[in-house]
């Protein structure tokens, strides 16, 4: 096992988008404010969508001026196109890397953003040369990796040349979105090994879905092959909005949990995380569904299992 890996939490941009509620601004830089001094070092914050699109994330640039972290911790927006990327570059001030997205699976791509997957890399390999040349990480985001809820399997083959394609654009990581959870472990062991054989000198992301309960498990299977770059939502917030009913990502203080309960260093204070994963329960008035918000954290430190408060 790695002695340390990154986490990169997605809630305040992957997690707020697909809930019901708006939250308000104030509350959404309070939050990222708390998930900074938790220790996370890379945050991803707002999306630069048309608002009738996703009306949760409409306060992007009030969120990007009004947030103050630490300098060490490096804020990520999401860009779907290039006028989006037009608007976001606009505050570029405000942000250090801008994810670009596609699908794997042509129909998932067409119901995500209304373009067949030839289009969309199209565009992707022109916006990437311009976010460099910005001054700013580009990274890239390949959905439906490892499934696709309309089509199935999906070749592995697919997915590393489309990786291919945007490493070659310019994009400095390349994360892989098990977009509704359809993974499973030796699947990604085995897609991870190939991908990191392949795609040498990328920083290679793991994002996983808990929508069969498997998430963890992708996580530690992943770590397995040699990916030390992973992306999660506090709260197990979020999901996929195609199709609707899919559960959210992996929770991050179950991941943070598990890693540091395996030896294996994230760099995140679990205390101060259940902390923002609580304040965002009680905004949101519901129970969350994240196992150590729920139960509480394992201890091991004594050579035994106890539950901590």
């Amino acid at each position: 096992m790695p002695a340390r890996v990154q986490i990169r939490e997605v809630g305040p941009r992957d997690g707020f988008q697909n809930e019901p509620e708006r939250i308000p601004t104030d509350d959404k830089i309070r939050l990222i404010e708390d998930l900074a001094r938790a220790g996370f070092r890379r945050l991803e914050v707002a999306s630069f969508v048309r608002s009738d699109v996703i009306p949760q994330l409409d306060d992007a640039i009030e969120v990007l001026h009004g947030v103050d972290v630490p300098g060490d911790v490096e804020l990520r927006v999401l860009v779907p196109n290039e006028r989006g990327l037009q608007i976001a570059l606009e505050h570029r001030d405000t942000f250090h890397d801008v994810v670009i997205f596609v699908s794997a699976s042509e129909t998932h791509n067409r119901k995500n953003v209304n373009r067949p997957v030839a289009a969309s890399l199209a565009a992707l390999e022109r916006m990437a040369p311009v976010i460099k040349g910005a001054g700013l990480r580009c990274s890239a985001t390949v959905a439906t990796a490892f499934g696709c809820p309309f089509e199935g399997v999906v070749d592995p083959a697919r997915v590393l040349d489309l990786a291919s394609r945007l490493a070659e654009a310019g994009c400095d990581e390349l994360g892989f979105g098990d977009t509704t959870g359809m993974a499973n472990p030796v699947q990604v062991r085995s897609f991870f090994a190939e991908a990191l054989r392949t795609l040498p000198g990328i920083e290679l992301t793991a994002h996983f879905h808990n929508t069969r309960g498997q998430g963890l498990a992708n996580a530690v299977a992943a770590l397995d092959a040699g990916v030390t770059s992973f992306e999660s939502s506090f709260g197990e917030l979020g999901g996929c909005p195609i199709p609707p009913g899919a559960t959210g990502n992996i929770a991050s203080e179950d991941l943070v949990s598990m890693l540091e309960e395996m030896g294996v260093a994230t760099g995140v204070d679990l205390d101060a995380l259940l902390h923002a994963a609580r304040a965002v329960q009680t905004l949101l008035g519901r129970p969350l569904t994240s196992h150590v918000l729920v139960a509480g954290p394992v201890d091991w430190s004594g050579g035994g299992a106890r539950r901590t408060s």
